[in-house]
């Protein structure tokens, strides 16, 4: 079933996603010291690839760096990737097919504004004491 979400999402909108935060990644990583930038946002581009079967968790090592890139991430990027991910949702949401995928669409919106201090993992293998912060 995850594997029809997952073919189903990437038609209807996850690949146009998932090239937003591909090209956000590749800007940032043309500056030095955006590169951590770069690689949360290829990260995120993956889950927004294919994410029915993830699952994301705090990561237990994130501190107050963590924190300030948040800030700085929501404002160069996080709005914008927010933004997009809203008006894909409300373009599934149309037809029947579509609302499961909105629903899923919105409940990205946390990860893509925040993601810092976060990692996502399979559903199947969330470290034991740990409950997911949400999951598709």
């Amino acid at each position: 079933m995850r594997f029809l979400l997952n073919v189903i999402w990437l038609v209807l909108g996850g690949l146009w996603l998932a090239l937003g935060y591909v090209l956000f990644g590749i800007i940032a990583c043309i500056f030095i010291v955006t590169i951590p930038f770069g690689v949360a946002s290829f990260r995120m581009a993956k889950y927004a690839f294919w994410p029915f079967g993830k699952a994301i968790v705090a990561k237990p090592s994130a501190g107050v760096g963590s924190g300030l890139a948040n800030v700085i991430w929501f404002i160069v990027a996080g709005l914008w990737l927010a933004i997009s991910h809203v008006t894909t949702a409300i373009a599934q949401a149309v037809t029947i097919v579509g609302i499961p995928l909105a629903v899923a669409n919105l409940k990205m919106i946390p990860v893509t504004c925040f993601p810092f201090g976060k990692q996502i993992v399979d559903s199947d293998s969330i470290p034991p004491g740990q409950r997911p912060l949400h999951s598709i």
